[in-house]
């Protein structure tokens, strides 16, 4: 399948005590170029959620985001109570109600109140080895759904790219029926510019045939337009195959834009000039769609 390489995927799993949320974006690229972000506990897996990513897609770049977070049941933060410092606050109220003739019980309100003695921290972050299983089965869902959706953006791709391909071999089609008769008529006013320059110097007619041979051979389109032929044949295979196709792609609409070139060069029939002129604007669309390809 053709895959094109814009998309986006997303994926959120809760384990047993955590949340674990990817995103996926891609976007076209000359190259495979992976950004990762992880959360600073998580740092460590940079390498392997690349490699996850390079095993899935091959040309793009590609953005995956990884949070995670404690299931909403449960608190990220943990209260520490420091009991000897209590105990402390406890004998030393004691003692200053015992100087100075009090009586009364030390409030338990007024014990958790003073400094130190309760302290709200932040819970220890996850370890990497322990969550990694569950950040690869959820980067592995997102990045199904982006290949899914490059793959849907790919297959209407080929579509349009199946129908220029038609649209330029018609073009060929018409450059090579124009093609004689342009020759013979290019033949045709050569002979007698040639016969006009040299009336009068002695020059037989066998020599004026043959320099007109010589550069009707110059002039001749055949080989370029078959060579047009052979890369439009590459052309539909490369549709029919599939996979990662676009650099390959590149490389032959190159191919295909410089032989339409050169038979515009050589063109002085204002009708053939047209379908060159044609065939370049298809190649043209043909080469923005390719950018897109995977």
């Amino acid at each position: 399948m053709i895959r094109s390489m814009t998309g986006f995927g997303r994926a959120e799993v809760a384990g047993e005590t955590l949340v674990v949320t990817v995103e996926a974006r891609s976007v076209n690229h000359r190259h495979l170029d992976v950004g990762v972000r992880l959360p600073n506990a998580l740092a460590v897996l940079d390498v392997d959620v690349r490699r996850v990513i390079q095993g899935r897609v091959e040309r793009g770049r590609i953005d995956v985001s990884v949070q995670v977070a404690p299931l909403s049941t449960q608190s990220s933060r943990t209260v520490r109570i420091d009991t000897a410092l209590a105990r402390r606050y406890v004998e030393e109220a004691r003692a200053l109600a015992g100087e100075l003739g009090l009586t009364g019980e030390v409030p338990l309100g007024w014990v958790l109140e003073r400094p130190g003695v309760l302290e709200l921290t932040d819970a220890p972050p996850a370890e990497a080895a322990t969550v990694w299983p569950l950040v690869a089965d959820v980067l592995g869902r997102a990045l199904d759904e982006l290949v899914a959706r490059r793959t849907t953006e790919g297959t209407a791709l080929a579509s349009e790219l199946r129908a220029f391909g038609g649209a330029l071999a018609t073009a060929v089609d018409q450059m090579a029926a124009r093609a004689p008769a342009a020759a013979a008529r290019r033949e045709e006013r050569l002979r007698e510019r040639l016969a006009a320059l040299l009336a009068g110097t002695g020059v037989d007619e066998s020599r004026i045939a043959t320099e007109v041979a010589m550069w009707a051979t110059k002039t001749d389109v055949a080989e370029e337009l078959a060579r047009l032929r052979a890369h439009l044949k590459e052309f539909g295979l490369m549709l029919d195959k599939g996979g990662s196709v676009g650099r390959q792609f590149d490389f032959l609409i190159q191919e295909m834009n410089r032989e339409v070139n050169t038979v515009g060069s050589k063109a002085d029939d204002l009708e053939l000039s047209q379908a060159a002129l044609g065939a370049k604007g298809l190649l043209e669309k043909i080469r923005e769609q390719v950018q897109n390809l995977e």
